[in-house]
């Protein structure tokens, strides 16, 4: 579904690129996931196929999705592409929405960008969508404004934007860095649910090990914008190759435990 082929990242006139040579793929229905510290450049990598990188950036290599460059097409088709052929969820929901817009109206923009819906479909659609990543009463939290929900509902809202237009490769950048440990659970569980109902591939970035071993079945590991292990989820956990994977292994150890996946938000 997309691939990169020896892409390279690099930021102005520096001499050191951000990200070095990478080559990696997903297939259609596959999870993959890229694992790293910050730094490692794996968020400029899901920029770089976004299309969001800062100006002044250099992307060397293909970007190929679906057959076709990303870094050849036109804007408009690039657009058409976004929230229907790919979606990301990104890791600040603060952030990422509108505060003064409420969050039934962000939804509808995202939707009628890409569908032609009459109003009483896009509301209907849209408390479906909010119902369906587990927020109660849709028809009033649509109303809500971003700041009246917890940060568990906010994330929420957010991965309902994602897949409110059914994309074929969801992007999830952090998807659960500004979360408690509790709200995580509940995030990874929804996450695999509407994956496993959906034909939906993904790509998660994260700094959390734990995270992937959960959702993926194929690991990436990067360090320093470099690749320096990748394979299957279960082969890697058994036999880590990288001093630099076993390492991210072994703080994952460290980690306490996470909370009840039954667990209500906060």
């Amino acid at each position: 579904m997309i691939e990169l082929k020896d892409v390279s990242i690099t930021y102005g006139a520096a001499t050191r690129s951000a990200v070095s040579n990478v080559s990696l793929s997903v297939a259609a229905g596959e999870r993959v996931g890229i694992v790293g510290e910050s730094g490692s450049g794996k968020s400029t990598l899901t920029s770089a196929i976004l299309r969001s990188l800062p100006k002044g950036a250099r992307v060397d290599g293909r970007i190929v999705y679906d057959g076709r460059d990303l870094a050849t097409i036109q804007e408009s088709e690039f657009r058409a592409l976004r929230s229907v052929g790919i979606a990301r969820i990104p890791q600040d929901p603060l952030a990422s929405l509108n505060p003064v817009i409420r969050v039934g109206n962000q939804l509808r923009d995202v939707l009628r960008a890409h569908r032609k819906v009459s109003r009483t479909e896009c509301v209907e659609l849209i408390e479906q969508a909010l119902g369906e990543v587990g927020i109660p009463e849709p028809h009033l939290k649509r109303k809500a404004f971003p700041h009246e929900l917890s940060g568990g509902m906010r994330q929420r809202v957010l991965i309902a934007m994602s897949l409110i237009n059914e994309p074929r490769l969801l992007i999830a950048d952090e998807p659960t860095t500004a979360l408690d440990v509790t709200v995580q659970a509940q995030i990874i569980d929804l996450l695999q649910r509407e994956l496993d109902s959906r034909e939906m591939s993904l790509l998660l970035i994260t700094h959390d090990i734990g995270v992937v071993v959960e959702l993926c079945t194929r690991i990436i590991v990067m360090r320093h914008g470099r690749v320096v292990e990748e394979g299957l989820t279960a082969e890697i956990m058994a036999n880590p190759q990288h001093p630099y994977t076993r390492e991210l292994f072994a703080a994952a150890e460290r980690q306490p435990a996470r909370a009840s996946r039954k667990a209500e938000d906060s």
